[in-house]
């Protein structure tokens, strides 16, 4: 039975991964058909719809049996895919820990580069806009508060959320990390918008200002308590 067949009988959910991309790719070549091109560009990437997205456009087309078009077809898709996640979270998100914060923003513990972006909260904690800052090397000197309170005050934001990402792993914060949250929050107060934390996330831990420690994924699970010289460290003037 072909994708488009099966989708029509069975649903979208009982596609496989490969048979969904046969239906965007729409035809095969003369050497394979449009279903074992899909699972072998499948396979080229693991399996791995992430690893998939990840790829440029120029890698993609490059690919025997794709070329331009597919390609762009294919990142249209997967960038749906990714507006459509975060859609669904903006619309259920409430954030009451830092806990809360990590899992919202999981997907830029992924990411090989330096990403800021700006939790928005309405009066009852719960987001309503999720906007980039800046990527690359994070430096205080390059993060103004001019453009993390824009997005705020476009979202008519009572409160907002700094998060940024550390690519090697260690969400342990530098001191380029320290004089960000120190200059966002003296302005938040300013503006009476305040910011409410600074998470930074790793890969599989996350640090928070807020609470003043770094969270690991079984501290998460098991409801650690934070030490007492976790909290002095980060409290503590440098």
């Amino acid at each position: 039975m072909m994708p488009r067949e099966k989708l029509e009988k069975y649903g979208p959910g009982e596609l496989t991964n490969a048979e969904l991309l046969a239906i965007l790719l729409r035809t095969g070549t003369k050497e394979r058909g449009v279903t074992v091109l899909a699972e072998a560009c499948m396979e080229k990437y693991g399996g791995s719809l992430y690893a998939l997205e990840r790829e440029t456009l120029e890698g993609l087309s490059q690919l025997k049996g794709i070329g331009e078009v597919k390609a762009i077809t294919i990142k249209s898709a997967l960038e749906l895919g990714v507006r459509y996640y975060k859609e669904r979270l903006l619309q259920r998100t409430k954030i009451t820990e830092p806990e809360d914060v990590f899992v919202f923003c999981l997907e830029m513990s992924m990411l090989d580069q330096e990403h800021v972006r700006v939790l928005s909260l309405d009066s009852k904690n719960r987001v309503i806009g999720l906007d980039d800052v800046t990527k690359g090397t994070v430096n205080a000197s390059l993060i103004h508060p001019r453009e993390v309170f824009r997005k705020a005050i476009l979202n008519s934001a009572v409160a907002i959320i700094l998060v940024h990402n550390h690519p090697s792993g260690d969400p342990y914060p530098s001191e380029e990390d320290r004089k960000i949250t120190e200059k966002i929050t003296q302005s938040g107060e300013l503006l009476s918008i305040p910011c409410r934390d600074h998470v930074i996330i790793g890969r599989g831990s996350f640090f928070s200002f807020t609470a003043g420690r770094t969270f690991l994924k079984g501290d998460i699970e098991n409801g650690r308590e934070p030490r007492a010289a976790e909290v002095a460290e980060v409290k503590r003037s440098p």
